[in-house]
């Protein structure tokens, strides 16, 4: 069974950092592409970043300079690592392991930026 487990998430206060992880189990990580996605109430899912299989990075540009997304394939284990964090990134944070057409979702990680 595949399994992808987002955490990391929390309440931070604005201008602060967090690190979100993303692990997968039941395949071959290193080959898939992965992908961020984010939901605030009420709002749209938004994607955020990804890191593909060959570890090109790409950023939505409202956080382009303030997150970085790595992966440790050793570890099944890709980061998001933010910083600078406003409240307009306060949000359900997912993450999506893809390959073709094969898609894998986490359960989500809630990340809080508020004072």
């Amino acid at each position: 069974q595949v399994q992808v487990v987002e955490s990391g998430g929390g309440l931070v206060k604005p201008g602060g950092s967090l690190t979100l992880s993303c692990a997968a189990s039941g395949i071959i990580f290193s080959v898939y592409d992965v992908n961020w996605y984010r939901q605030a109430p009420g709002n749209q899912r938004e994607w955020v970043a990804q890191i593909d299989s060959d570890d090109y990075t790409s950023y939505l540009i409202s956080v382009k300079g303030r997150f970085t997304v790595s992966r440790d394939n050793a570890k099944n284990t890709v980061y998001l690592r933010m910083s600078s964090l406003q409240p307009e990134d306060t949000a359900v944070y997912y993450c999506n392991v893809g390959q073709l057409e094969t898609q894998y979702w986490g359960q989500g990680t809630q990340v809080t930026v508020s004072s």
